[in-house]
This record gives structure tokens, sequence and C-alpha cells, in this order.
């Protein structure tokens, strides 16, 4: 089989393209030049697609690198910038997932004549009984990312490969020294990767958009006291409110760009009996209303019990088992089934 590895930078994509070349299969890597401005991090950066290329020398397969600068602009950068214009919290990682790796990269194979694309997520594509292809969760419970890939769908997911799913992170980087690839030490990435270590999310954003300052109030209207900027603001955050000290700890409960306003409560005012997810994918068929998923609200958090309540045609109100943490809107809400195991679905929460 033809397949196209998309390889970062890092010991996951570089163990998954020699795991492949030792199945035996026809394998190349690419690397996705993504971002064109200031990167210090991420897999971005010069030193990762350095890095990707070294690894693809020393397993003897062919690199490729393909600009998708433009794309990662319009579908990962500006929507980056305008939620937090609009006061939400977007998962920029998520969304470069579902338009570039398994979107415009995938395009660009099946357009080349590849067979499938590759990537080094730690997660699993099973085929069930009934023919229907899932996400499962991966090997490795502490480094699972099913959650970051819930948006495929049946063709994309028969069209992709997650190498190294069924391999711990401690078994990768044994099977990267092994083969003396230069990634085998490599730290793993944790952040946004076009948001600098030296600059940071202010930063980046203060050059994109104008920030307003904006009223710290409770929620009967008294005002305690005022933000510089309430589009660096989000939906449960406590520090950097700068409220005057010996009161009960306040939490951010709602965010108003336009009226430039900050309502803080007490954290228990945070919790909520149901859940908003709008923009909702289904990897198959959608569930009828009164299922029961477990529902997963951020990338390596617990998953809840919760009843679906409505179901749209991509919007769908869960109600929790027990009343849960408000999640800040513009996160990535991820359904899997009553295991816990596989996926179902994923969208926004609103």
């Amino acid at each position: 089989m033809k397949v196209l590895v998309a390889m970062s930078g890092g010991v996951d994509s570089s163990v998954a393209a020699a795991e492949l070349r030792r199945e035996g299969h026809d394998v190349v890597g690419v690397t996705m030049r993504l971002w064109g401005g200031e990167s210090d991090t991420g897999c971005c950066s010069v030193s990762d697609v350095d890095d990707a290329r070294r690894v693809a020398q020393q397993l003897r397969i062919d690199h490729l690198v393909f600009n998708f600068s433009e794309d990662f602009s319009t579908h990962v950068v500006d929507p980056y910038v305008d939620a937090h214009r609009a006061g939400t919290t977007p998962n920029p990682c998520i969304e470069c997932n579902r338009h570039l790796k398994f979107d415009r990269l995938s395009q660009r194979a099946r357009l080349l004549g590849f067979d499938a694309v590759a990537t080094g997520h730690h997660a699993r594509i099973e085929r069930q009984p009934s023919g229907v292809w899932r996400v499962a969760r991966g090997a490795d419970a502490a480094k699972d990312q099913s959650y970051v890939v819930h948006m495929l769908n049946q063709r994309e997911l028969a069209y992709t490969l997650f190498p190294v799913g069924h391999l711990t992170k401690v078994q990768v980087r044994e099977r990267a020294r092994e083969l003396g690839l230069r990634t085998a030490s490599k730290p793993d990435s944790q952040d946004v990767c076009f948001i600098s270590k030296t600059g940071g999310r202010e930063t980046f954003l203060g050059h994109r958009i104008p920030f307003r300052s904006a009223r710290v109030v409770d929620e009967s209207g008294k005002e305690l006291g005022t933000v510089d900027a309430v589009e660096m603001i989000t939906v449960g955050q406590r520090r950097g409110l700068r409220l005057p000290g010996g009161a009960p700890k306040q939490f951010v409960l709602d965010v108003d760009t336009e009226r430039q306003t900050v309502v803080v409560g007490e954290e228990s005012r945070l919790s909520r009996n149901d859940l908003h997810v709008g923009w909702v994918s289904w990897s198959h068929e959608p569930l009828p209303i009164g299922s029961e998923v477990m529902v997963q609200t951020s990338a390596h958090g617990a998953t809840q019990p919760a009843l679906l309540e409505e179901v749209d045609t991509n919007s769908v109100v869960v109600r929790w088992r027990e009343a849960q943490r408000r999640v800040a809107p513009g996160q990535s809400v991820v359904f899997y089934d009553v295991t816990d195991r596989l996926v179902l679905a994923g969208g926004i929460a609103s």
C-alpha cells in the first residue's frame, strides 16, 4: 500500500513512518508548511521541518514539503483571532486537524495516487462488525488523542492510519531509540505552533486586534474592577482579574465583548445541568434522543455521563447525570459511547 505520512518532526510521526516501512508499505513522508510567521514551538518551526527531513533520510524514504500556509491562515489562524475578538475560547489544533491534516492533506494525497494517509496520533481506527468505522482511544490513556481527531467521518476514517495508536509513549520512544532516530528523545510539543514562547498569546493577538478594556461586575451588576483586554478573558478564569482581596474567590461566569463586561461570581455559579453543542459532526449517524453518552470537554479531561436531550441537524443538547462546571464557549466537546472508548461525534460548546 502506498501511504503518505504526515511528519511533524516529532517522535510519534517519526515512528509512525518507521512502523509502516517495517510492515512493507511504500511510504513517503510529508511535512506541511503551515505558519510563515514567527514560531519557536509546536510543529511549525524550522527545526521541526529539518528533523522530519532528516528522519526521512534515516528511514530511506522520500520526503515532501507541502505549502498550506494560505489554508492554515484561513481555517486556523483567522478563526482563532476572530474567536478571541468575540469572547470565545478556540481550539486551533483541532481546527488544524479538521481542515489541514484530514482534509487538505487527504485531498492532495488522493490526487497523487496514495492509498492512505497516516499520522502519529495516539488513537486507533477500528471497523465494527456492522462495517462502521470508529475512532477508538489510544493504548496509552495518558497520551490518548482521540479527542482531537473526533471530526473524522466514514470516508476519512477508511483512508486514514494511526500506526502508533496501539503503542504507549514509552514504547514509541523505545522504538525510536532502537532505530537511532534523531527524534527519539525530543520533548512533546505542548503549545499552539503559531504562538511563540517569547511573545505569547497576548502579543500575538495584540498585533491583530485592538484590545478593549472591560468592566468586571458581579451578578447584581455591581462594578468590582476592570480588565485591560476583554478579548483575553475566558469563562471559568480566576487569575488575572485584578479584583480586591479579602472576598471569596471569583470566577468568570460570562464574557460580553459587545458591552465590554465580564461577569464574575463564586465557583458554584459555574455549575450547569445541561450543555449546548453546535457544529456537531457525527462519525456515522446521529444517535436518537435519550441515548446515553460519555462526554469529554478538554483534551485530557475526565468524561462524564449525559443523556442526549435534543438532536438537530448539527447541534445537540445534553443533560448531565450530575451537574458539571460550565464549558467555555468555543471549546470542543466530544461524545463517546457508554464504554468510554469509541468516538461518536464532536462539536463546539456554545
